[in-house]
């Protein structure tokens, strides 16, 4: 079995999906804490900053992203508040390669979530920090940046989006 997942581009389906919540009892068993090993090394191979499920065709509300320096699990999350003040940023997403563009997102994010452990727990995201989580959790409705996107800064826009 391959360390990590092959990851899905458009038009793949589940990209396009809302993702389902993840049961508690499933948080701790060893299959799902393999599958969120297997989905860090995906992200790492592939040396993105974060990675949402359906990036490698599962539609489970879960992603993983590199918060600060330090790799967090977020399972069922939830922006619970955000900032009136926005941020432009330049984005890419490995599902969509090639393509970079401006997004306007919250400078600031409370996120609710359960950690890899099933535990509860709240962060307050700002700047790239909060530009990343919003960005993964909107593969979990089946949103791409594209979707959001108020200019192209690089590449071109993929024919079947």
């Amino acid at each position: 079995m391959s360390e990590n997942f092959p990851i899905v581009t458009l038009p793949a389906p589940s990209l396009r999906e809302r993702s389902l919540e993840i049961d508690k009892q499933e948080v701790t068993t060893p299959q799902f804490q393999a599958f969120l090993d297997k989905l860090e090394k995906t992200m790492d191979i592939a040396d993105g900053i974060g990675i949402a499920s359906p990036q490698v065709g599962i539609n489970k509300r879960v992603f993983i992203a590199v918060i600060g320096r330090q790799v967090t699990v977020f399972i069922n999350p939830e922006i619970t508040k955000k900032s009136t003040s926005l941020t432009q940023t330049e984005e890419g997403c490995l599902s969509v390669p090639g393509v970079f563009g401006l997004v306007e997102r919250a400078k600031r994010i409370t996120i609710k979530f359960m950690d890899r452990h099933g535990r509860r727990a709240e962060l307050d995201l700002k700047n790239m920090d909060a530009v990343v989580a919003q960005h993964e959790l909107d593969h979990l409705d089946g949103i791409l940046f594209i979707d959001k996107m108020t200019e192209i800064t690089r590449g071109q826009m993929p024919n079947r989006i």
